[in-house]
């Protein structure tokens, strides 16, 4: 067990390690004459969202992926670390913004049950793995050019989550290995106060976001959830900020909280960005009380 925490804190260390070594040639080569890849300001395309696409940490924003403006195409690549008590998630992704219009998204997520996996009988270690395919559309607005209006950016998008222990799952009560989650969203930036709140309300039937499968014994309904964030621009490289995302509770025998989080975001060139972030996830399974540490780093256009 404590051999297993050290090598998680030897992957955070590197993974910040890894962030300044990549960032600082990065900043080097912004130095050059070469042309820019887009006109985009510095993370107003959000970082890569725990599912995948483009927003905050926890929940998806209305902007699209990538610093690609209304004639170009963006793209990032993503790792994220989730270091909690009894529990940790590994996960890769990537997206394709295409004309600051649409969003395309891929992640997958590796959720290792650590000592709680022997407790339950599935074997110490016993790890979830989840494909997520998402899809996102800017319907109207402009977080950034729609400064002199109260109106923000709205998309809608979707996101296809496909599990891998069907048979674990149904034993727990989940009615499928499989669902999509459907959501609406609407992000505005004032410049002028250095402030970007966002608002999110999705249609799910998924368990710890598809983790322990869709619908259960208490509802296999779709319900509406809400998800928000809000972030201070401290500089044009720095952000600092929060959110809240609302979960629903369908199984009888896995208690579900919801989801908050206290974040800093480093963008030092549009080629990367590392977010650190203090995540609370309330009860998973039989363990209560999983908070932790929350580290991505994310490389694009």
């Amino acid at each position: 067990m404590q051999n297993n925490r050290r090598n998680r804190i030897a992957w955070l260390t590197g993974c910040v390690l890894g962030v300044c070594l990549v960032s600082s040639a990065a900043m080097a080569a912004d130095d050059t004459s070469a042309p820019a890849f887009s006109n985009k300001l510095l993370l107003t395309g959000g970082v890569s969202q725990v599912e995948g696409s483009a927003g905050g940490g926890l929940t998806p924003w209305a902007v699209i992926g990538g610093y690609g403006t209304g004639d170009e195409i963006g793209a990032n690549a993503f790792v994220t670390h989730i270091n909690l008590p009894d529990y940790h998630v590994n996960e890769v992704g990537a997206m394709v913004g295409l004309y600051n219009r649409v969003e395309v998204s891929f992640a997958q997520q590796r959720f290792d049950t650590e000592q709680v996996g022997a407790a339950l009988g599935l074997g110490r270690g016993f790890t979830f793995r989840q494909n997520i395919i998402g899809v996102k559309v800017r319907l109207f607005g402009d977080v950034v050019l729609d400064q002199d209006s109260w109106m923000p950016q709205v998309s809608i998008g979707a996101q296809h989550k496909k599990n891998n222990q069907a048979a674990v799952l149904a034993f727990v009560g989940a009615k499928s290995d499989e669902g999509t989650d459907y959501y609406v969203n609407a992000t505005k930036l004032f410049l002028g106060q250095s402030l970007l709140v966002n608002a999110t309300l999705r249609m799910t039937k998924a368990n710890q976001i598809g983790i322990l499968g869709f619908g259960g014994d208490r509802n296999n309904a779709y319900k509406p959830e809400f998800e928000g964030s809000v972030a201070y621009l401290l500089s044009r490289n720095w952000a600092v900020g929060a959110e809240y995302r609302q979960k629903p509770n369908n199984l009888g025998i896995a208690k579900e909280d919801d989801w908050y989080d206290a974040f800093v975001a480093w963008a030092p060139t549009k080629h990367v960005s590392l977010t650190l972030a203090y995540a609370d996830l309330g009860n998973i399974v039989i363990k209560d009380k999983q908070r932790g540490l929350y580290a991505s780093v994310q490389v694009g256009f």
